[in-house]
C-alpha cells in the first residue's frame, strides 16, 4: 500500500488541563495547524483536531466521561506516559530550535540515530512526551 500523500489512519488522542492554551502552544512550538476546534462550556475544549502534514492529533480538555475515567494526566502519575507520539519532520535541527524557543522541556537533545536520521525528545507545556525526527520508517533508505 502506498502511504505517501495519504491521510494518517492512526490518530493519537490527548487530554490537556488548559486545552485552549495547549492548542496555541502546539501550533507555535511544533508547527501543528488547527483543523477543527469545538469549544465547550467554561472555556474548555470538547474536541479539537490539529494537523501536521498528513498526520493529525485529536485533543480535548481534561474532564469527565469515559476517557476522563480511563486516562491520567502526566502530572497525576509522576510525569510518566504510557504512550507518546513520534512525528517526522524534514529538518530536525530547525524543529528542535523552534520547540526549545517556545519552552519545550528537552529530555533528549537532537542527535544522530543509529537507524538513520536525527531526532530529539521533549515534554510539551503540560508534560506530555513527544519525539520528533527526520527518520521516516516508511522510507528508511531515503
Amino acid at each position: 500500500m502506498d502511504t505517501q500523500n495519504k491521510h494518517a489512519r492512526i490518530i493519537p488522542g490527548m487530554r490537556y488541563r488548559n486545552a485552549p492554551a495547549a492548542i496555541e502552544w502546539l501550533c507555535k512550538a511544533f508547527g501543528f495547524e488547527k483543523h477543527l476546534v469545538v469549544p465547550g462550556k467554561d472555556g474548555k475544549i470538547d474536541h479539537a483536531q490539529l494537523t501536521f502534514d498528513n498526520g493529525m492529533i485529536m485533543l480535548s480538555s481534561v474532564g469527565g466521561g469515559m476517557f476522563g475515567r480511563l486516562m491520567k494526566h502526566p502530572d497525576e502519575i509522576g510525569g510518566a506516559e504510557t504512550q507518546s507520539a513520534y512525528v517526522i519532520v524534514p529538518d530536525c535541527d530547525a524543529h528542535y530550535a523552534r520547540a526549545k524557543a517556545a519552552g519545550a522541556t528537552m529530555l533528549r537533545d537532537v542527535q544522530d540515530e543509529d537507524y538513520g536520521g536525527r531526532g530529539y525528545t521533549c515534554r510539551d507545556l503540560e508534560g506530555h512526551i513527544w519525539s520528533f525526527g527526520s527518520y521516516d520508517p516508511w522510507h528508511p533508505g531515503s
